[in-house]
């Protein structure tokens, strides 16, 4: 049964309560509304923190994945030679947060990384492996960082990330995965790929 997920800065995984469907279901739900929809909940949301908002978000990304056949059918499609591909879901000037779709064949892996934002992820197709990592911050490597967890997600479930939570992801099984990706206005100070073997860490 699908599940929601939030991620925090100390690596810890935590299911959350996970809306009944027939709580959700709308039709027609239109991809605008739910844009819409976003933005009236983060206003009301403290501008310095917005992690509180995250239920409330990942409730409308399940019910956008749930009611909306045309986001089901937008699929990048990467070529062997490139293992991702992201498709841009809605893009104008001054707009601060990222909808994308993001397409990964199997066996592809991302780096060891955090978003400098919050973030919700919704699994449209195949199976996600996330690790999930801590700082362990010590005098001769700030940057040290320590593998906590990992969970494989599957159709249907949708995790949250809060700005400082530290992953990385492989698309395993035997189908390529894709996943709808929700992201808050990005601080590229705040955000950081991570060596966890050379323990350093660089923005990017």
């Amino acid at each position: 049964m699908p599940k929601d997920w939030i991620v925090l800065a100390d690596g810890q995984c935590q299911v959350c309560p996970t809306p009944r469907d027939w709580d959700l279901l709308e039709t027609p739900y239109r991809f605008h509304r739910f844009l819409t929809a976003v933005e009236d909940v983060l206003k009301l949301a403290a501008a310095e923190d917005q992690t509180d908002c995250l239920p409330d978000l990942r409730r409308l990304v399940r019910k956008l994945v749930l009611n909306s056949y045309w986001l089901r059918t937008q699929r990048p499609e990467p070529s062997p030679l490139v293992e991702t591909a992201i498709l841009n879901l809605y893009d104008e000037i001054g707009y601060p947060l990222t909808v994308q779709i993001e397409t990964l064949l199997p066996g592809a892996k991302s780096s060891v990384h955090n978003h400098g934002t919050w973030g919700v992820v919704a699994v449209l197709q195949g199976q996600e492996s996330n690790q999930f990592w801590r700082r362990e911050p010590h005098s001769d490597y700030p940057d040290a960082i320590a593998l906590v967890e990992q969970k494989i997600l599957t159709f249907g479930d949708v995790i949250g990330f809060t700005p400082e939570a530290i992953h990385s992801i492989e698309a395993v099984g035997d189908e390529p995965l894709v996943t709808f990706n929700l992201y808050g206005e990005t601080h590229s100070k705040h955000r950081f790929e991570f060596d966890p073997v050379a323990r350093r860490a660089r923005n990017y």
